[in-house]
């Protein structure tokens, strides 16, 4: 297993060097001048071309490339164009945030779909099946930026049970973390029905009944160990796209984490807080499949990485 873990992240280097070129590619052939943005809207043309060659912007791409590329293996992303701070530590003060809402969540998104997929495939063609299959695929299509909105103006504006904005105390976690995990809970409630009902009709459930165990226990021991192989995979995906769906969510609750902190830094094209924070993310969802990957083999010995 170790020499698996070993061999998947040396893995990571080539993929994660692709990312860094596509990243700084797209960044800098997207129109627009940073400097100009930096410089301000009365700046003269001399003030600008000192700031573009203050930020390295007028050396050739490839030099450019190299120079962060030969930065960032010694964990320097350079210094945010905006506050003039370096990026590692603009992204200290925000991945805390950003991982305590994306951890909280992820498990709003089990609790609810894995329970409700599981009651419902045990449960199938009842009334409680149909009407969660409903919310699940209404949770699916409901766009989170709205849902925040509505969540919003219901919990915080008419009730005032919550706070709309901000981080920091247990309240302030709640609406974004109902906002950003209500989709992920309704594709793991879909996913986690269906992988049930395959188990359920599988001989070893049958022999399982006819030896005269409990339904409960039939389900418990038996049937959802073995489907929730699928299910972790989901989980897994959900949670990588968490971490990076949660621009929307940070946004709107004025949440400030890398994704507040990302939309921030595109509005001012500010090329090293963007580049810092993409690679960060494409990280972080490699770690994720690689801990999903592990999880296989706690929930089904079969599976070996020998």
């Amino acid at each position: 297993m170790l020499r698996y873990i070993l061999r998947r992240l040396f893995y990571m280097i080539p993929i994660l060097f692709g990312v860094s070129i596509v990243i700084f590619l797209i960044l800098h052939l997207v129109p627009g001048d940073p400097a100009r943005l930096v410089a301000g809207p009365d700046a003269t043309l001399e003030d600008v071309e000192i700031i573009r060659s203050s930020l390295g912007l007028d050396r050739p791409l490839p030099v450019q490339y190299v120079s962060w590329l030969g930065n960032l293996f010694h964990g320097d992303l350079g210094r945010s164009a905006r506050t003039h701070r370096p990026v590692m530590h603009e992204l200290k003060l925000t991945v805390p945030a950003t991982v305590e809402l994306t951890l909280a969540a992820i498990t709003i998104a089990i609790l609810l779909g894995v329970g409700a997929g599981t009651i419902a495939a045990v449960r199938r063609n009842s009334i409680f099946d149909y009407s969660s299959m409903v919310v699940a695929l209404l949770g699916v299509c409901t766009p989170s930026f709205w849902l925040g909105l509505m969540l919003m103006l219901i919990f915080a504006v008419k009730l005032d049970l919550f706070p709309t904005t901000g981080r920091g105390s247990l309240a302030h976690l709640v609406l974004p973390a109902v906002t950003l995990g209500a989709g992920a809970a309704a594709i793991i409630a879909r996913v986690a029905r269906s992988s049930m009902l395959e188990v359920l009709n599988m001989d070893y459930i049958r022999t399982a009944h006819a030896k005269g165990l409990s339904a409960q226990a039939v389900v418990l021991r038996h049937a959802v160990k073995n489907a929730f192989i699928p299910v972790i995979t989901v989980i897994g995906l959900e949670f990588g796209y968490l971490l990076a769906g949660a621009v929307v969510t940070e946004t709107v609750f004025a949440y400030p984490g890398v994704g507040r902190l990302l939309v921030d830094a595109i509005g001012y094209r500010d090329y090293p807080v963007i580049q810092g924070a993409l690679l960060l993310l494409a990280l972080q969802f490699a770690l994720v499949n690689l801990v999903v990957d592990v999880l296989y083999v706690f929930f089904d010995p079969r599976i070996s990485y020998g």
